[in-house]
């Protein structure tokens, strides 16, 4: 069992990074995400995460 991890700041991103990953990956065991945001003054800083738990 592997786990890999992805961080991006646009959910975009992070679903292009995760389906390049799965056109090579045979195995998925799992997929977890997560969002989180800070806000900095008057910005919103997001980030979008997930763990692709594969073999």
């Amino acid at each position: 069992m592997k786990v890999k991890i992805f961080d991006e700041s646009h959910e975009q991103d992070l679903e292009d990074d995760i389906n390049i990953f799965l056109e090579e990956c045979e195995t998925v065991i799992d997929i977890k995400l997560q969002t989180a945001i800070e806000i900095v003054g008057e910005e919103q800083i997001y980030c979008f995460t997930a763990m692709i738990i594969y073999e």
